[in-house]
């Protein structure tokens, strides 16, 4: 779950790889973790969030759906549940007047937020794409 947090959960795969029922791993993860493994993970994606709306230059709703919520109500209301303050507010606490974030472009690369784009980085029509203004060519 640390390593795909971002991704669904599919509860009958994990319980299944751990060699239990999902209703027995369930409770054997709450035994362990004081939580169930849902509350885990959106505790896990809402940490994520955090460091997303400090560093980045992206919109809540792009971070939401960046750390793997669905609806950007439900997280909204996990946000706020964990941290006591919204996303936005959270923000304007942790981040300076004139702070550089990182762009959105940089941050969305880095989390895998481009896998929707047919044909990837390197697909058709990539190859033109610098028209060598980087490398001081013509254009």
């Amino acid at each position: 779950m640390d390593r795909d947090w971002a991704e669904p959960i599919d509860l009958d795969a994990v319980a299944g790889h751990a060699g239990y029922s999902r209703y027995h791993f369930v409770r054997l993860f709450r035994a362990a973790y004081g939580q169930t493994p849902g509350q885990y993970l959106s505790r896990r994606r809402v940490e994520r969030a955090e460091d997303l709306l400090r560093t980045a230059d992206l919109s809540v709703t792009e971070i939401c759906m960046l750390v793997g919520f669905t609806s950007l109500g439900s997280f909204s209301s996990s946000f706020k549940k964990q941290t006591g303050l919204s996303p936005s507010d959270y923000r304007a606490r942790h981040v300076g007047a004139g702070a550089a974030l990182v762009p959105g472009c940089y941050a969305l690369l880095w989390h895998g937020g481009f896998k929707g784009l047919t044909g990837g980085l390197t697909g058709h029509g990539a190859e033109g794409r610098n028209s060598g203004e980087a490398d001081g060519g013509d254009s």
